[in-house]
């Protein structure tokens, strides 16, 4: 997908959760002008935080900007790849102390995920 076509598809979402483009700007603290000049010239100019900042509040994937499952968000895909990557560096051994170590902490009710 090209810039000119990631933006108009990013457009769309944005109009179908919000009453306008200057509203959704508003509600992510992104300058107005900034969001209107990559929504016309194409999006990969933009800051890459700035697209962070957007995909993240709209939960969309910052490379194609398709919708990223609910309860899944962009900072809960980062984290979880970083996990998997230090994990994948443990040998066997060490893969097996840390998820022995992380069930211990699945039983502290301290460090239970709320649900």
């Amino acid at each position: 997908m090209d810039s000119k076509m990631k933006a108009e598809a990013l457009k769309g979402v944005i109009l179908s959760r919000y009453k306008s483009i200057r509203q959704f700007a508003t509600a992510v603290d992104i300058p107005y002008s900034t969001l209107i000049t990559a929504l016309e010239r194409g999006v990969d100019g933009m800051a890459y935080s700035t697209v962070i900042r957007i995909c993240d509040a709209l939960s969309l994937n910052p490379l194609d900007f398709s919708p990223i499952e609910d309860g899944n968000s962009l900072s809960s895909q980062i984290t979880t790849r970083r996990v998997m990557e230090k994990y994948l560096k443990l040998n066997k051994a060490g893969r097996k102390r840390v998820l022995d170590i992380m069930e211990d902490y699945t039983r502290i009710p301290e460090y239970q995920a709320g649900e």
